[in-house]
């Protein structure tokens, strides 16, 4: 994995600097202060917003940052009773909430909550009515909702691609079956097409514009799986995302693409990614062993850290997330037959940490909600991280990402801050090959020294698969990492 560094220079893999205090006799004051009026609203009031401080990061209106930690949840397979569906629900956001989560995602257009499901522009209210009740329970757990306004990729009837999975097809649109269609490319093109989108999403922005608990809207999941060509798809969003946003102004508006395993599908994250109405720059990135690029097929924090990195590079100045990440196997042809073996969530643990701590706006967000993490119950990996970066505050902070090559095989992947630093160490010795496929037991990493610059006030670890803390103790500049396995998080306070 190539180094990676922040434009100004930096010599090891912390930065610290030094702060000097002043005092002096206070002034006297003879006439009151004007009194502070502004009401700060709690955070289950406030909207999701751009950090207006540091624009890499999220925060709420009332201030507070905020991090999004969840999983995808965006459908309930092969089931369609309500009281199931909410049951389901209601589980994923527990597990959820009970390990520090906040966020969740759900696509509108899965057959439990497509309300347009007979004929254009006729909505189901009793399918509302259940929308109604998914948010009522977000909001009972505080999740904050993602809602993808649409999934399919063609006018055909065509089934499911793969037991389980959806169809992704919208057959009543086609002229033949009766709707005003020929094709993809006439929907995605006309002005009638345009209008049909627009007015099914204006249904959904209407109820919920005024729910805090909506985190955004997404226009589209992976939209250049509808083989429209790219100069159409982006004209599309242009006008799009403005009819989206005047409906929905306190909510963020983002689109998503398939998973980048190609040098195609890079070019096309480079001009959607940079649509100046798209919020938030969203990396969809899994690990594949039937993928064109060697990093898909590598290490899951190689893999992820990439898709970061890769979408950093284009300079776009707005938040980075991986929004769906997991393991497939070749070539997107089901879920990795490595999740029966990782009962322990090594690839879960990787696809958090990597990201964030990468310069993302967020940790990585799960696919396969049900297949892997609920059925291996890892839910509590969404606790260890929660609890790795307690305390550190990146906007505050106006944390920078750095990478480098540490001894004895480690990554370690840095946030550097103007008081604190936060670094996750992984052992590059061990990954998904040589623990779930090789059968190799991690290796317990020993009396690892890491290097500290002058200024360093106190050093602490954070063992996420201990789930225990430890205070380091500082000598020449230097501290000592405790015995390890896999990974470990050091979190410095400097002067």
């Amino acid at each position: 994995m190539k180094n990676r560094s922040p434009k100004r220079m930096i010599t090891s893999v912390l930065l610290f600097f030094s702060m000097s205090v002043m005092s002096c006799a206070p002034e006297v004051v003879t006439t009151k202060p004007p009194v502070d009026t502004t009401v700060v609203k709690p955070a289950a009031e406030s909207y999701v917003r751009i950090s207006p401080q540091n624009k890499a990061y999220l925060q709420l209106t009332n201030g507070d940052t905020f991090i999004p930690i969840g999983i995808n949840t965006s459908f309930i397979r092969q089931e369609d009773k309500e009281e199931v569906i909410l049951q389901r629900y209601e589980h994923y956001f527990q597990e959820t909430a009970k390990y520090g989560g906040n966020f969740a995602r759900i696509w509108l257009s899965a057959p439990a909550f497509e309300i347009e499901n007979k004929k254009i522009g006729v909505y189901d209210s009793v399918i509302a009515q259940r929308v109604d009740k998914l948010i009522a329970l977000a909001e009972k757990y505080q999740i904050r909702l993602k809602l993808c306004f649409e999934h399919f990729r063609d006018l055909t009837g065509y089934p499911a691609p793969f037991v389980y999975s959806l169809a992704f097809d919208k057959p009543f649109y086609a002229v033949k079956n009766g709707g005003k269609f020929k094709d993809m490319p006439d929907y995605i093109n006309s002005k009638e097409g345009r209008a049909v989108y627009l007015n099914r999403a204006a249904f959904w922005l209407n109820r919920y514009a005024n729910k805090p608990i909506i985190f955004g809207w997404e226009l589209w999941n992976e939209m250049e799986h509808t083989r429209v060509p790219t100069p159409a798809v982006e004209a599309w969003m242009k006008e799009i995302f403005p009819g989206v946003k005047k409906l929905a102004p306190n909510h963020l508006v983002m689109q998503s693409m398939g998973s980048m395993s190609t040098s195609w599908a890079r070019s096309i994250y480079k001009t959607f990614s940079a649509i100046p109405d798209n919020s938030i720059a969203q990396v969809h990135r899994y690990l594949d062993l039937g993928a064109e690029l060697a990093v898909c097929r590598g290490p899951m924090d190689e893999l992820a850290a990439d898709a970061i990195n890769d979408l950093r590079s284009f300079n776009l100045d707005k938040p980075i997330v991986l929004a769906e990440t997991s393991a497939v196997e070749p070539n997107h042809s089901g879920p990795s037959k490595l999740f029966d073996k990782d009962v322990n969530g090594i690839l879960f643990h990787d696809l958090l940490f990597a990201p964030f701590f990468s310069g993302s706006a967020a940790p990585g967000q799960s696919w396969y909600w049900d297949f892997y993490v609920d059925k291996n119950n890892l839910w509590y990996h969404l606790g260890r991280f929660s609890q790795a970066i307690k305390g550190f505050d990146p906007v505050k902070e106006n944390a920078k990402p750095y990478f480098s090559n540490g001894e004895n095989q480690l990554k370690i992947y840095s946030l550097l801050g103007t008081g604190k630093d936060l670094v996750w160490i992984r052992d590059g010795e061990n990954n998904w090959q040589t623990e779930l496929v090789n059968g190799k037991a991690p290796r317990v990493v020993k009396s690892q020294k890491f290097k500290l610059e002058s200024g360093v006030v106190r050093v602490e670890f954070y063992d996420p698969w201990k789930q225990q803390w430890t205070k380091g103790e500082i000598k020449n500049n230097a501290t000592i990492l405790p015995d390890f396995s896999r990974s470990i998080v050091v979190r410095v306070e400097k002067m």
